[in-house]
């Protein structure tokens, strides 16, 4: 009976979260450990469901990386990465769209519909949600890699209004029909701002911002824009954690409300950050 009680208790604590959230749009980047586990892909999906059945219009951007470079093995092509960027030729082109656009994309619409749960995939493509230009990679002016310079929301706020999730695979196009390569949490940043999301959340590899990465003692529940860029500054966060807090500090200042890094092995995390007091990850604001 405790138990039951118990189950009761964390109902209730998640009410008015609930009651705040209902009608607003959240945007989850979906990549990392999330998609490579088919167990923690299960339990995000399963968390999104919830969210969708309470009231809230998610709005999912996933990546792929690992499931590129295993097509890209396959072909004998080698993976080549410059500051976090794939370096994007026109045959890693053509695997890269394949795998986010077909076989990515698909995969995580199938899961959503399993559970009842209307959902359509898309590219950046589709509707011209993504319009892009192409990036410049020194020594690599043909790279097929893109910055965004335009969202349209169109398409997307038509699938919101008739309860499907959209599910956007990070490709982009120009006003010549050619395609690039857009980073996925770049892409999840220019979707939340255009679309005034209420959340952005990070599903990642890591618990979240911590002072020493080797303590989750030390872990930041909350960090204010100012608080994230000063943590940069002084050098206590580093290395590939830096573009995901610019990321993160980016989107708050073009509007988006609350930003989160969530750690996707953690069984339902997405759950306890949005709907408990305590939180599991690090919240910027």
């Amino acid at each position: 009976m405790k138990e039951v009680i118990k189950k009761a208790g964390i109902l209730i604590e998640a009410l008015p979260y609930i009651k705040d959230f209902y009608g607003k749009k959240v945007v989850i980047k979906f990549g990392g450990s999330a998609l490579k586990f088919e167990d923690v892909k299960n339990s995000v999906i399963e968390d999104i469901v919830l969210m969708k059945y309470v009231g809230i219009s998610p709005i999912i951007v996933h990546g792929g990386g690992p499931e590129i470079n295993s097509f890209l093995k396959k072909l004998n092509i080698a993976p080549k990465f410059i500051n976090g960027l794939r370096v994007t030729d026109k045959d890693t082109m053509e695997v890269v769209e394949m795998v986010l656009s077909g076989k990515t994309n698909k995969d995580l619409v199938a899961r959503f519909q399993k559970h009842g749960v209307n959902a359509v995939g898309l590219s950046g493509k589709d509707g011209n949600i993504l319009i892009a230009k192409h990036t410049n990679i020194p020594g690599h002016e043909d790279s097929y890699v893109g910055d965004i310079i335009e969202v349209n929301t169109k398409l997307l706020d038509i699938l919101i209004q008739n309860d499907f999730i959209p599910v956007i695979a990070p490709i982009g196009t120009d006003k010549d029909a050619n395609t690039y390569n857009i980073n996925a949490d770049y892409a999840a940043v220019s979707i939340a701002s255009a679309i005034q999301a209420e959340k952005l959340v990070f599903m990642t590899d890591v618990k979240g911002i911590m002072k020493d990465i080797n303590d989750e003692s030390t872990l930041y529940n909350k960090l204010t824009v100012d608080e994230a860029e000063t943590l940069i500054k002084d050098g206590i966060v580093s290395g590939g954690m830096i573009p995901k807090i610019n990321c993160c500090v980016q989107a708050v200042k073009e509007g988006v409300k609350r930003v989160h890094i969530l750690d996707g092995i953690v069984e339902h995390s997405l759950l306890l950050e949005i709907f408990t007091q305590e939180g599991v990850g690090t919240m910027f604001y």
